[in-house]
């Protein structure tokens, strides 16, 4: 049996209590498949490489979730950009009603926990 874990995706936000931070869509690909993931948290920007480059999104990770059929039993999105938000939503609502997805994951369009930033 898999270990439980709680993972939070985000570069900038403070993890909260409880959950494993993972900074790129990389690193939550490999606890979303070597965990059994409970609660996954998703921020949609995820900032930039050293060449000023995008990296890869909340979004990038929600599609990659949704064609590779992996799971966590709740899902919620927790970022700021109204766009990046409503695309993860609806593209994982979409997925549960087509039936790429689990339909009893539960999925939800707001942060788990209030956002927070340590100043740096």
């Amino acid at each position: 049996m898999k270990e439980k874990i709680n993972l939070y995706l985000d570069d900038l936000r403070d993890c909260p209590e409880n959950f494993i931070l993972a900074k790129t869509i990389e690193e939550a690909i490999y606890y979303l498949e070597n965990y059994k993931v409970e609660i996954l948290s998703l921020d949609h920007d995820l900032g930039e490489d050293e060449k000023g480059n995008l990296l890869p999104t909340g979004y990038d990770l929600v599609k990659y979730m949704c064609e590779q059929g992996l799971r966590a039993d709740k899902i919620y999105v927790h970022t700021n950009n109204p766009c990046g938000r409503l695309n993860m939503y609806e593209t994982l609502i979409g997925a549960q009603r087509r039936g790429f997805i689990d339909t009893d994951i539960e999925i939800y369009n707001r942060p788990v926990v209030p956002n927070k930033y340590t100043e740096r």
